[in-house]
């Protein structure tokens, strides 16, 4: 069954804002977009009235939850401030504005954002693969990397977070819509005995993803939480490029037990890898490691090795971090071509020199999480 927007404008009529308006009738929706049984829109209002209106978007949500057809519903709310209004004066008493949320100089390690983190129940550890720009192939270093771990005998699932891009319908050559459980939790797809998740399984492959802040971490958070990975000892999460708001959130929410960075060993790479690396380190994230994608090219025909971005910047970037260098992939068309063909290297040739890469850098990983394996 079809869901149209005027069915999600009609059920929102009946939801009162803070003020007893009809939310349709409040000016707050941004546009709604319904495909396939999947409703999308966010509630605009101002920064200070944000608590207040937090009850109006859950009641929202179980209406749009409860049309006939609805599969699913992300409702965000998008809080702002006008342009040269003054941040909300001190409470004397209550919670405190966000703004006042300041940890202390000494912070105590039980009061930092991994303390207050929800486990996720059957799930040994949760990695984030991660990189300071795009276009460093760090999609294609995330699933071979989730193959390489599952080579090593573990039980891995692959969540695709990267909104904007989701590169793992390609990667996959998975198309197919998740079903649904009882309880409306969505149940990953399959291939490669992977558990797999992207945001790209539940809108078309050529709809802009025109989202805000607060729209995309609601997405991320249900295509993590909303999900039925059953039992894993390891997650792989395919992070957004950049260091913004949506990462940074994300770090603090989930977790993550360990974040790969991926770099080419260009400087101009290598400046964005430092700013991922410390926006780990700034929310208590340990970095497993870094990785050099591209680094060299090796000429099938001559043999002749060129290193077209430069070479070993990742390692000495790594040694000079003091974190761990996981190794070097190189820029090759094997890579490229099975990527691009849904049959990624360690898949499609199990037993070449690419997919030994892979299979030892996934070793490096597991070493340093085995803990929270073991402990699952």
């Amino acid at each position: 069954m079809s869901v149209t927007q005027q069915q999600v404008l009609e059920a929102l009529k009946r939801v009162r804002s803070p003020r007893g308006v009809a939310l349709t009738d409040a000016g707050v929706l941004s546009p709604i977009t319904a495909n396939d049984g999947k409703v999308f829109f966010s509630i605009n209002v101002e920064a200070s009235e944000a608590r207040g209106w937090e009850d109006t978007r859950a009641q929202a949500e179980a209406a749009v939850r409860a049309i006939p057809g609805v599969t699913m519903a992300m409702i965000a709310l998008t809080a702002e401030r006008k342009p040269g209004a003054a941040p909300p004066p001190p409470r004397s008493s209550g919670v405190q504005p966000v703004s006042a949320h300041r940890p202390h100089q000494h912070q105590h390690p039980a009061d930092s954002p991994m303390s207050r983190q929800a486990a996720i129940p059957g799930i040994g550890a949760v990695i984030a693969v991660a990189s300071g720009k795009g276009g460093v192939g760090k999609s294609t270093t995330a699933i071979n990397l989730a193959l390489g771990l599952r080579d090593l005998g573990l039980k891995v699932g692959l969540l695709d977070a990267d909104i904007y891009g989701p590169s793992v319908p390609k990667l996959t050559g998975l198309h197919e819509k998740p079903q649904l459980t009882p309880d409306k939790k969505m149940i990953p797809l399959s291939r490669f005995g992977l558990a797999i998740m992207s945001i790209g399984f539940l809108v078309e492959e050529d709809s802009p993803m025109i989202w805000r802040g607060p729209m995309v971490m609601s997405a991320i958070n249900q295509t993590l939480r909303e999900v039925a990975w059953g039992t894993l000892d390891v997650l792989v999460v395919d992070m957004p490029p950049g260091t913004g708001d949506a990462q940074l959130t994300l770090a603090q929410n989930v977790p993550l037990k360990g974040a790969v960075i991926v770099s080419t060993p260009q400087d101009l790479s290598l400046i964005d890898a430092r700013r991922g690396l410390a926006m780990f380190r700034k929310v208590n994230v340990p970095v497993l490691g870094i990785i050099e994608n591209m680094s060299y090219f090796q000429c099938p025909q001559c043999g002749t090795r060129s290193d077209i971005f430069g070479h070993g910047g990742a390692r000495h970037e790594a040694e000079r971090l003091g974190v761990p260098f996981l190794g070097e992939i190189p820029l090759h068309m094997d890579i490229r071509s099975t990527s691009d063909a849904g049959t990624p290297v360690v898949e499609s040739d199990p037993s070449g020199p690419h997919a030994a890469i892979y299979r030892t850098i996934a070793a490096s990983v597991r070493d340093q999480i085995k803990g929270a394996i073991a402990a699952a």
